[in-house]
C-alpha cells in the first residue's frame, strides 16, 4: 500500500506551470461562436495574472490554512486543472464553464482517475433561481449485457481483477454529455473556448506529477496488457517518470472535435467508432459496447437528496449513487447525539460515527441501486422517525454486535438480497463557487485506477464502471437490486455535496475514494460543523472509516493512538493508508475559504 504523498511547495509549483499565454488571453472569447453556432457572447476577459494566486494557494496548503477569496474559488486535484478553471472564473465565466476547463485538464494530467471515458455526478446551486439540481452522468450498461455478465458458465462469479481489465467492464461514458448539459443549463462562456487550455497542454506537453508517475510504475502488469496503453504510459518500454514532459496529440484532436461539434462528436462518428473497436477488439476480455449504446446515451436531471443536520440541509446525489442517501443517513442518526460536546479524539465519538456508518451501509447494500430500474424506499431511508429508531441502537457504549438493514417505509413492498459489489478507490472531485454565487460540486471517475486499462485512439482511458454492479444476481433466493441489467447505471458511492444554510450554500465538498468516499465526506462535515475545524483543518484531520465492522484507521496519523481504545469497545481495526482527495469551499458572509486535501496534489485557488 502506498503512503500518502507529502508534496512540498516546490514540487507543487513545478506542476503548476504558468498558464499558456493564448489561453490566458482567450479563456472566454466574447466574439467566438458557441458550439451550436449561435455566436453567444461570453463575459469580458480579465488580464489578472493567476500565477501569484497559485503560489499563495500552495503556500496555504503547505501551512495547513484555508485559502481566502472574495469573488470566486475552485478546488480540484491538480494545480494545472485548477489554474485552467481559475482562468475561466477570472474572466467572468460561471461555475459550470469552469468545471469544463477543469475536467478536460484533469482527464489529461490525472488520467488514472477521471476523463472523457468515464462518468460523473454533479450537484449545482443556481444563485439566480435559488434552486439546487443534480445531473446524473453515470455510465450505463450496454444493451447486450445480461445479469450474469460477471459469472462463468457454472454460475460462479469472476474474480474482481479478471472482470476489471479489458472490455467486459466498460460502460457507456457519460462525462462529455454531462459537460454539454451543464453548459446548456448554466454556461455563459463560448463552449469552444473552454477546451483551450487542455488542448494546449495536450499538444505542448505537461509535466508528469509524482502521483501519476508512481501509479503508472505500480500498475505495469495490467497497463502493459494492451499495446496502445503500453505505448502511451511506457514509451520506449520505460514507465513515464516524475518530471517528464508528456504530450497527447490524440487527446487534443478529440477535444478539438468536441469543441467544434459538441458532445455528438464524441458519441457518434470516428471517436465513437474508436471506442467501440477498443472495447470489442480488446486483446483479452473483450466487451460488447456498441455504437447504439453511445448514440442513445443521455444525462438525467434528478432532484437533490437532502437531509437535516444541526439545523442545516445536507444535499447530494440520489440514486443511482448511494452517496447522498448514505451520508444523509449517517448524519441523520448522529443528529440525535451530542458530538459537539465530545472531543474529536474521543473513542466514544468514533463509536457513534462508526456504528452509524455500519447501519447506513447495511441499508445501502440491501436497498440502493438505479431507481429507474428497481423500486427504492428513498424517502423512507431519510425519514426522521426511521433514523431516530436506527439511532437508538447507538445508545450503548460498546460496538454493535451486528449492523443489519432496517425496514424503511415503502410506497410498495419489495424484498431484496444483499449486494456483493466491490468498489475500489480512484476518482476525482471538483468544488467551484463563481462570482455570482453559483456553486458546483462534482465527483468524476473512471472507477478503478486507470479504469479498464483500455486506451482509445482518441487519447483517453475507458472506465470499468460495470464492476460496480453486483457480480451475483440473487442472495438467499432474493434478487439483488444492484444486479447487472441492460441500460442500467451501476450503484456508486460518489457523494458530491452542498450543505445549505437558510436556503443558500455554506459548504461545497466531495472526495474520491471508492466506497470510503461516504465516510470521508461525512467526517469532513462533522469536523467542520460539530468540532469547529476550519475548512482546511477539516480535510487534514486523520481518517477513521467503518463500513462493514472493521475500523480503518489512517496510518501515520494521531488517529492510530485510538486503536487500543476502539479494540476495547469491541472493534476489529486495520491501520492503513486512507488516501482521500477532499476539496471543499466554505461560503461565509465575508467571502470564501477553500481547502485541498494534503493527501493528493490539488489546491484551492480563489480571488
Amino acid at each position: 500500500m502506498r503512503r500518502p504523498l507529502s508534496l512540498t511547495v516546490a514540487t507543487l509549483m513545478a506542476l503548476a506551470a504558468p498558464l499558456h499565454a493564448q489561453q490566458a488571453a482567450d479563456a472566454v472569447d466574447p466574439e467566438a461562436a458557441s458550439a451550436d453556432g449561435s455566436g453567444a457572447s461570453g463575459p469580458e476577459v480579465s488580464a489578472t495574472p493567476l500565477a501569484p494566486l497559485a503560489r499563495d494557494a500552495m503556500d496555504a496548503k503547505e501551512a495547513g490554512r484555508p485559502v481566502e477569496a472574495q469573488n470566486w474559488m475552485v478546488a480540484a486535484a491538480n494545480p494545472l486543472a485548477v489554474e485552467a478553471g481559475a482562468a475561466v472564473l477570472d474572466a467572468g465565466g460561471s461555475a459550470a464553464d469552469a468545471m469544463i476547463a477543469v475536467q478536460t485538464v484533469l482527464g489529461l494530467v490525472e488520467p488514472q482517475s477521471s476523463g472523457l471515458g468515464g462518468g460523473a455526478f454533479l450537484v449545482y446551486y443556481d444563485a439566480a433561481s435559488g434552486t439546487l439540481t443534480t445531473l446524473d452522468g453515470r455510465e450505463t450498461a450496454p444493451l447486450s449485457v445480461s445479469p450474469t455478465l460477471f459469472q462463468d458458465d457454472a454460475g460462479e462469479t469472476m474474480g474482481f481483477w479478471d472482470a476489471v481489465v479489458g472490455g467486459r467492464s466498460v460502460g457507456t461514458p457519460g462525462t462529455p454529455r454531462l459537460m454539454e448539459r451543464a453548459h446548456e443549463m448554466w454556461g455563459r462562456a463560448a463552449w469552444a473556448d473552454l477546451f483551450a487550455e487542455a488542448i494546449a497542454l495536450a499538444e505542448d506537453g505537461f509535466t508528469v506529477s509524482p502521483r501519476l508517475a508512481s501509479l503508472v510504475a505500480g500498475d505495469a502488469d495490467r497497463l502493459g496488457r494492451f499495446q496502445a496503453t503500453q505505448d502511451y504510459f511506457y514509451p520506449g518500454g520505460e514507465p513515464i517518470a516524475e518530471g517528464d514532459t508528456l504530450s497527447n496529440p490524440a487527446y487534443a484532436a478529440t477535444l478539438r472535435a468536441i469543441a467544434e461539434g459538441g458532445a455528438d462528436a464524441f458519441y457518434t462518428g470516428e471517436i465513437a467508432e474508436g471506442i467501440v473497436a477498443t472495447v470489442t477488439e480488446a486483446a483479452s476480455n473483450p466487451g460488447t459496447l456498441s455504437m447504439t449504446d453511445l448514440a442513445i446515451y443521455d444525462v438525467v436531471e434528478r432532484p437533490a437528496v437532502c437531509g437535516p443536520y444541526r439545523g442545516l440541509e445536507v444535499c447530494g446525489m440520489g440514486p443511482p449513487s448511494s452517496g447522498g442517501l448514505t451520508v444523509g443517513q449517517i448524519l441523520g442518526m448522529l443528529d440525535q447525539y451530542d458530538l459537539p460536546g465530545m472531543a474529536a479524539d474521543d473513542p466514544q465519538a468514533w463509536r457513534l460515527i462508526g456504528d452509524a456508518s455500519r447501519l447506513a451501509f447495511a441499508d445501502r447494500g440491501r436497498y440502493m441501486a438505479d431507481s429507474d430500474f428497481v423500486p427504492m424506499p428513498t424517502e423512507g431511508l431519510l425519514d426522521t422517525d426511521y433514523l431516530t429508531g436506527r439511532a437508538a441502537q447507538l445508545g450503548g457504549s460498546e460496538a454493535l454486535d451486528e449492523a443489519s438493514p432496517g425496514a424503511p417505509e415503502w410506497s410498495h413492498a419489495q424484498l431484496w438480497g444483499d449486494d456483493d459489489a466491490i468498489e475500489l478507490p480512484s476518482t476525482s472531485h471538483i468544488s467551484i463557487v463563481d462570482a455570482d454565487g453559483n456553486a458546483l460540486s462534482m465527483t468524476t471517475t473512471i472507477e478503478n485506477g486507470f479504469g479498464s486499462r483500455l486506451f482509445t485512439p482518441g487519447g483517453f482511458l475507458l472506465n470499468n464502471e460495470l464492476t460496480d454492479f453486483s457480480f451475483s444476481t440473487h442472495e438467499n433466493g432474493y434478487p439483488i437490486a444492484n444486479r447487472v441489467e441492460p441500460g442500467k447505471r451501476p450503484r456508486s458511492s460518489m457523494a458530491p455535496t452542498i450543505v445549505m444554510q437558510d436556503g443558500a450554500p455554506m459548504l461545497v465538498v466531495g472526495s474520491p475514494g471508492g466506497s470510503r468516499i461516504i465516510g470521508y465526506v461525512a467526517q469532513a462535515i462533522i469536523n467542520h460543523v460539530d468540532w469547529g475545524m476550519d475548512v482546511q483543518q477539516a480535510l487534514v484531520a486523520p481518517h477513521l472509516v467503518n463500513r462493514f465492522g472493521t475500523f480503518d484507521i489512517e496510518a501515520g496519523t494521531a488517529a492510530a493512538a485510538m486503536e487500543g481504545a476502539l479494540q476495547e469497545i469491541g472493534y476489529e481495526t486495520n491501520i492503513r493508508d486512507l488516501t482521500s482527495g477532499l476539496h471543499a469551499i466554505r461560503i461565509t458572509g465575508d467571502g470564501l475559504l477553500g481547502g485541498a486535501d494534503p493527501r493528493r496534489e490539488g489546491i484551492a485557488l480563489g480571488k
